[in-house]
């Protein structure tokens, strides 16, 4: 029997990813991203099993365009390198946002690029991998050098302008956003939320739809960039075309491969040769092992975390994470210097017991998936600087027992020792994608210098660092 196929518009799959896995029975819906069959941006109306768009931005305009041109200008090239500009911003003050006005525009129905300054309508920019990495021409024209002076380039050290820039980015950024929030608004006069596309995953100005929006209810699929066609393009068919009711609602992002205690020992097995000074518990109690590891992040130790079912998206949750005490303020270098080997400016993300979120942050909002920065309250931030960004803001993950029972007693064993309800939480791996496998966890412990890898029920811990 041949299988009937149906094509999905890249933000139709978008919305679908979003609004079809939420909880909501009818919800405000925004994809924002690069371009997506010739579209950048689609609002539209969720209801039951529907989606009814709204209205379209068209190439050539884009904010998420935008963003990635002046990502590059910045002197970031790498696929994805967004976020560290989101981070950079808060360094800086919005000097240039005059000019950011000018580049890109507000219209009636949204936005509009300034043409002159990009090159993306001429012709399309060449994709190339390289080492495995994905990586683009830059989009952006002379003019911008013209306007705002020279490109930096990557080996440039970092400058009050470069903040400044940054900050201006995002502060434009989040002006056409919200902009686009309010029109959404207008329309429906429904307070829930659905967000998806690249842009979904900007998650200080996330941070403040709240705040500046008359949203009440937000739902981002941990997969919200296009990563997650493949989810919404699947449910899309399923409950709008097919018809069928909807029953489903995506409240964890573990979906990935699990790895049994045997795999994991095989694992091990082969790279015996490699691990004269290293020591090796295997640990069936599972309070025991939840317990030491506890009490190794409490003594200042760097801890790779292995278990149960890889995260989907680009997020670490707890499953593949490197975990260390966020009362520690030089944990951040000791992590940049011997793990992450990153920019020093880019912040990293405490992952807390989601009843203590009031505690310690000024919105308490469950946020399972990672995807909105907060201000943490000022009484807090210095019993966690290794979390708290210049700025005063972490990117939160709340944990609850039932969405992931093994971190969420973690954490509370952690508290238990520290008063601290809270870890900081960093993807596992060294400048490349999150590790996977037990093959590619062993891997990058035993090339950096973590202390300790707790792998399934195994605890795998250095005799000298």
């Amino acid at each position: 029997m041949r299988a009937r196929t149906y094509q999905i518009e890249h933000h139709r799959a978008h919305l679908a990813s979003s609004f079809l896995v939420s909880p909501f029975e009818e919800a405000a819906l925004l994809s924002v991203d690069g371009f997506g069959d010739f579209v950048s941006t689609m609002a539209a109306l969720g209801k039951r099993n529907s989606i009814h768009p709204l209205t379209q931005t068209y190439f050539p305009h884009s904010l998420g365009l935008f963003y990635t041109a002046m990502t590059q200008y910045l002197g970031f090239k790498k696929y994805g390198d967004e976020y560290k500009v989101m981070g950079l911003a808060a360094l800086g003050q919005p000097r240039y946002l005059e000019t950011m006005r000018e580049i890109i525009s507000d219209t009636p129905q949204g936005f509009r690029l300034n043409l002159k300054y990009f090159t993306h309508h001429r012709h399309a920019p060449d994709y190339t991998w390289g080492g495995g990495q994905p990586s683009f021409e830059d989009v952006y024209s002379p003019w911008l050098g013209k306007r705002l002076g020279p490109a930096r380039s990557y080996e440039e050290p970092i400058t009050e302008r470069h903040a400044d820039l940054a900050a201006s980015l995002q502060a434009r950024y989040e002006e056409v956003f919200f902009r686009l929030l309010h029109l959404i608004y207008q329309q429906t006069g429904i307070t829930n939320l659905c967000l998806a596309g690249g842009c979904a995953l900007n998650s200080v100005a996330n941070g403040k739809i709240f705040e500046r929006t008359p949203f009440r209810e937000i739902y981002i699929q941990p997969a919200a960039h296009d990563g997650g066609g493949c989810l919404g393009a699947a449910y899309y068919v399923y409950h709008t075309v097919l018809g069928h009711e909807r029953r489903f609602v995506m409240k964890t992002s573990y979906w990935g491969p699990e790895f049994t205690p045997a795999q994991i020992d095989a694992a091990l097995g082969k790279r015996q040769k490699d691990m004269a000074e290293i020591t090796i518990r295997r640990m069936d109690d599972e309070a025991q092992l939840v317990a030491q590891t506890a009490q190794h992040i409490a003594d200042g130790k760097i801890v790779g975390w292995f278990q149960g079912r890889t995260e989907w998206g680009p997020r670490a949750l707890g499953n593949r994470s490197i975990l260390v005490d966020p009362r520690r303020p030089e944990m951040k270098d000791i992590l940049n210097a011997r793990i992450k080997r990153r920019e020093s400016f880019r912040p990293f993300a405490p992952s807390i017991l989601q009843e203590a979120t009031a505690e310690y942050f000024v919105k308490d909002y469950p946020d399972p998936f990672m995807m909105k920065v907060y201000p943490i309250r000022p009484d807090k931030r210095a019993m966690i600087p290794a979390v708290t960004h210049v700025d005063g803001t972490g990117r939160l993950q709340t944990v609850t027992q039932e969405e992931n029972p093994l971190y969420y007693r973690l954490i509370k064993a952690f508290a238990a020792i520290t008063g601290v309800p809270i870890v900081l939480n960093t993807s596992f791996n060294e400048n490349e994608p999150i590790v996977c496998t037990p093959e590619e966890a062993l891997d990058c412990f035993l090339r950096t210098r973590m202390d300790v890898l707790v792998m399934g029920p195994y605890s795998i811990e250095r005799l000298q660092n």
